[in-house]
């Protein structure tokens, strides 16, 4: 889920967009370059933000009375890396919020940590990881999956500790678990479907694409 408007206290809210804004501009840097450097990449990083914006729109009805919904940022951090993911992210969220109402400009910092920073950059840690070992579509898929997945532990942690059971850390730990398993039981699927989407279409990107392939360490 996207923290709604307004929903965390002012501190937190300061917090996430001081961690979030150096990373966002970075990444709208790195952005800027790779569009001057290659005209392909204009294209490339266009489906990148269509992917995160289609399947981050999606709302999905969770048993516990929540939403839940993919984070679409496997395929950006696969092709671009982490600082790429948080500039597209940051467009994808701001649009939502602005006109979708989903999320919201006071938690855009909270959101964007953890949908365009933190998950994605343990994504591509264990894409980094595993991609000496197997195919480009197994890595993307774990990038995906675990990007997707640890965007809702960072976003469970944001709520703990903006809204803990209890003063101190048992109650963080404790309000904690409660977020987890709120979303666990729809976003622990929705993580696997979205890799799967991710190996698919990065599958069909670097086959049509010599520059995606020769950038990715792929053999024709």
């Amino acid at each position: 889920m996207h923290i709604m408007e307004g929903f965390l206290p002012g501190f937190w809210a300061l917090v996430w967009y001081a961690i979030a804004a150096p990373v966002v501009g970075y990444g709208t840097l790195k952005t800027a370059r790779l569009v001057k450097d290659r005209e392909v990449n204009k294209s490339h990083i266009a489906v990148a933000a269509a992917f995160i914006f289609v399947l981050s729109a999606l709302k999905l009805p969770s048993v516990t009375g929540s939403t839940s919904h993919p984070t679409g940022t496997g395929i950006a951090v696969v092709l671009f890396g982490p600082a790429v993911t948080a500039f597209l992210s940051t467009i994808v969220l701001l649009y939502q919020a602005l006109l979708l109402g989903h999320g919201g400009l006071t938690t855009l910092g909270a959101n964007v940590a953890s949908m365009g920073i933190i998950g994605p950059l343990f994504g591509w840690v264990v894409y980094r990881s595993v991609k000496p070992h197997t195919d480009l579509q197994k890595a993307t898929f774990a990038a995906a999956l675990v990007a997707d997945w640890t965007t809702y532990v960072v976003t469970s942690t944001q709520l703990a500790l903006a809204f803990p059971a209890e003063p101190g850390l048992s109650g963080v730990i404790d309000s904690m678990s409660t977020f987890l398993g709120v979303f666990a039981v729809t976003q622990l699927p929705i993580g696997v479907v979205e890799g799967a989407l991710a190996a698919g279409l990065i599958g069909y990107i670097s086959m049509s694409s010599e520059s995606v392939r020769t950038r990715l360490g792929v053999t024709a």
